[in-house]
């Protein structure tokens, strides 16, 4: 079963660390926060990629001649101006009934075997994962005669949830597959036809959307692990 790494992107909320090297490839803990999303699929047995690249294409090509040996790593040029959606189309033939896509900067434990055994357990064509909202600011909770009660620091917000990446899609996803963006036009046509489904990951999740997020998932990262390392009981079975 193939994982589709959506590494195509300019990164320009990470700007200007991304005017010489593309996001995929800065540095969380010492090493590419690519390699970090591509360790929690292949820790956990998922081991063929598709690379989906655009901007600074040659960079990630380099790169991925020094992957893990025991790992198959295609890097498919699919152009630099092409949106999410479109990057996953145009690797649709090399795909197999079944298949992963992500991004490649977010981070999180997902236990990718219970992703796919909900995603089979549901008749829609796709599955897409969700987690709790992160607030970017703290919140009060408030009493009715106007008392403050608590001070919650950045609190994730349960009845909010957000698209966390970590999908799983059948071929016939194609089918209801409109326009360039994942997140606005084919997972919303998805969802009008009735075959998207949510599965809710509680866990660790974060997304490196900028350079402070790069830094605080590099200090997370203590003694070659981060809160989303997965290790590897499938390599020894």
């Amino acid at each position: 079963m193939k994982t589709v790494i959506l590494c195509g992107g300019k990164g320009t909320r990470a700007y200007p660390h991304t005017v010489d090297v593309p996001k995929p490839l800065l540095y969380v803990g010492g090493r590419p926060v690519l390699s970090h999303v591509m360790e929690i699929y292949g820790n956990q047995g998922f081991r063929d990629f598709v690379l989906a690249v655009g901007y600074k294409r040659e960079l990630i090509e380099n790169w991925a001649v020094s992957a893990d040996a025991s790992w198959t790593v295609d890097v498919v040029d699919t152009g630099e101006d092409t949106n999410t959606g479109g990057r996953v189309a145009q690797v649709a033939d090399q795909l197999g009934d079944t298949f992963f896509v992500t991004y490649a900067d977010g981070l999180g434990d997902v236990d990718l075997h219970a992703l796919l055994s909900f995603h089979r357990s549901h008749p829609g064509a796709a599955t897409v994962t969700t987690v709790p909202l992160p607030s970017q600011y703290g919140t009060l909770d408030v009493a009715g005669d106007g008392r403050i009660v608590e001070f919650r620091e950045k609190p994730r917000l349960p009845d909010h949830p957000i698209n966390a990446g970590f999908f799983v899609f059948d071929q016939r996803a194609f089918d209801h597959w409109a326009g360039e963006d994942l997140e606005r036009d084919v997972l919303p046509a998805l969802g009008a036809a009735g075959e998207l489904f949510a599965y809710r990951h509680d866990g660790f999740w974060k997304s490196m959307d900028t350079h402070k997020d790069s830094r605080e998932l590099s200090s997370l990262f203590q003694h070659g692990r981060g809160p989303w390392t997965i290790d590897a009981p499938a390599l020894t079975n």
